[in-house]
């Protein structure tokens, strides 16, 4: 526990600067210098949904040691086309976000991605066949020593999916450790207006590439993959957790890229690893040979389950972990004490708690009931909007 006065205590953030999304699964310590002006290269990220909304995500490649976002390539024009030459177009939303209204494509046609940037650059996918991503057949999960894992099992009885890959998305409970009864608000301390939530929810999508293939086996099966593993310790299981896995039937092609993706993401860091190869995927420009695009585009439906995992179903011997234990004890600003004298309360109070992202708790009194301080904590610990949202799921 702090104790704290008039003095300094403001704790320390560090801002982490995003890595470019393809390049989420690096995690070996070795880093090599990076350049600090890297080619300015287009990213497409996304499929074509045979059976949906298409969602496209474009942007620019930047520095590793960046600590901004990976600038967004915006006010594109974005259409999906078929051989015959029929466009659907897809609409930005969000920056550098594009998606097109629900849309069947057909089965017996290729389609591709094609695009016009706002800098008169013209890009175009190659032609691809539209695959019909099989139903998942089960999603469940097991306990081991090392936690919880999360499996996945798929068939096509017509053999004709075989290449596969799979994408989460996680959704998770966060329970605050504090409810704050008063709040310094016009230089003085008060009984809280308006309190903070006691629960909100935290998602997540994952960053590793999932994949598997079948052609080395007599029929087209996938049992026990495992797209999501958690510790015993995870925070993440500390009430109540969801997982909503998503599957894609891939071609040979594609799934050749992400295996590409996967070993380049998996296997940098020491040098006597085998060095990346170069990847770029089936995005080309048509305004200059020389200026590469990132990303494979294929054309496939999805497939998606969704289970939930109670704490009460998990082993009891398995610590309760909630994210907050650093949080635990709170500090204490007093305003009175006997020795030393007290200071002024009044500049005390202002100086702890007129950053917002320090807040009072409760009060402290003394053995015989006089108010001689407040326990507190920073925002991070007490205000769950931090780290998520208080709009439940529609499917919570």
């Amino acid at each position: 526990m702090r104790t704290i006065s008039a003095s300094s205590f403001w704790p320390q953030w560090v801002l982490l600067g995003s890595l470019l999304a393809l390049l989420a699964g690096c995690t070996d310590p070795y880093l090599p210098e990076a350049t600090s002006s890297p080619p300015n290269y287009l990213v497409v990220d996304g499929f074509l949904n045979s059976e949906g909304v298409t969602t496209i995500r474009l942007s620019r490649t930047y520095a590793i040691a960046s600590k901004t976002a990976p600038p967004a390539e915006t006010r594109a024009t974005v259409y999906i086309e078929d051989e015959a030459g029929a466009r659907f177009m897809l609409f930005e939303t969000v920056a550098g976000t594009y998606i097109s209204t629900a849309l069947v494509l057909n089965t017996a046609r290729k389609y591709r991605l094609h695009l016009n940037t706002a800098g008169g650059k013209e890009y175009v996918s190659e032609y691809v066949p539209v695959k019909t991503t099989p139903p998942i057949d089960d999603v469940r999960w097991r306990t081991t020593n090392a936690g919880l894992d999360v499996l996945v099992d798929t068939h096509d009885d017509a053999n004709a999916t075989q290449y596969y890959r799979w994408e989460y998305d996680e959704t998770w409970e966060i329970t605050p450790p504090y409810r704050p009864v008063v709040e310094y608000v016009g230089g003085m301390m008060r009984s809280i207006a308006v309190p903070y939530p006691l629960l909100c929810w935290s998602n997540a999508r994952s960053t590793t590439v999932l994949i598997d293939k079948t052609t080395a086996l007599t029929r087209d099966v996938v049992a026990n993959f495992r797209v999501r593993q958690l510790l015993t310790t995870s925070n993440l299981l500390n009430t109540r957790y969801s997982v909503l896995v998503q599957q894609h039937a891939l071609t040979k092609e594609e799934y050749a890229y992400w295996e590409l993706l996967r070993r380049n993401t998996e296997s940098i860091g020491s040098l006597f690893d085998p060095q990346p190869a170069q990847l770029t995927g089936n995005v080309r420009s048509l305004t200059s040979e020389t200026d590469l695009a990132l990303g494979y585009v294929g054309a496939h439906s999805l497939t998606e389950k969704r289970i939930f995992i109670s704490r009460r179903e998990l082993p009891r011997t398995w610590p309760v972990q909630t994210g907050y234990e650093s949080c635990i004890p709170p500090d204490s600003v007093f305003i009175d004490r006997p020795n030393p004298p007290p200071p002024n309360p009044a500049r005390i109070l202002q100086d702890a708690f007129t950053n917002k992202d320090y807040l009072p708790i409760e009060g402290i009194n003394n053995r015989i009931s006089i108010l001689i301080g407040y326990t507190a904590q920073s925002r991070d610990c007490i205000d769950c909007r931090t780290r998520g949202t208080t709009v439940k799921p529609s499917f919570w």
